[in-house]
């Protein structure tokens, strides 16, 4: 088992930055491809960004490309997501998730364990 826990969310201004993490415990972390996503109101959970496990590898959603970073800590047990420019359209919780199938990065379904979420709102 992995226990994933996402902190840094909250509220700010349209074209501000926010720096997310997810803390992992549990099984060996490191081992395993990671994820962000995230999910608005009365809409499906989507991709935001994945890396492999080693952190040589990674994806970023069209919709944030060149404004979110993904990023983790080889060999420890974090997950960081810097988020800059943000945009009201933002607005959303984020999860971190950990999963062996880097080959469907994009898909929740590749995921095994998930975190519980933390908030972002974009205020325009």
């Amino acid at each position: 088992q992995v226990q994933l826990a996402e902190s840094g969310g909250g509220l700010v201004q349209a074209g501000g930055s926010l720096r997310l993490s997810c803390a992992g415990s549990g099984r060996p972390f490191s081992s395993y491809a990671m994820g962000w996503f995230r999910q608005a109101p009365g809409k499906e959970r989507e991709f935001v960004a994945a890396i492999s496990w080693n952190g040589d590898t990674w994806r970023h959603a069209d919709s944030v490309k060149g404004r979110f970073f993904i990023s983790r800590d080889i060999g420890g047990s974090s997950l960081y997501l810097q988020m800059n420019s943000l945009k009201p359209e933002d607005t959303a919780v984020y999860y971190c998730a950990a999963g062996s199938d880097m080959d469907n990065y994009y898909s929740p379904r590749a995921y095994d364990y998930w975190g519980q979420g933390t908030q972002v709102t974009v205020s325009s």
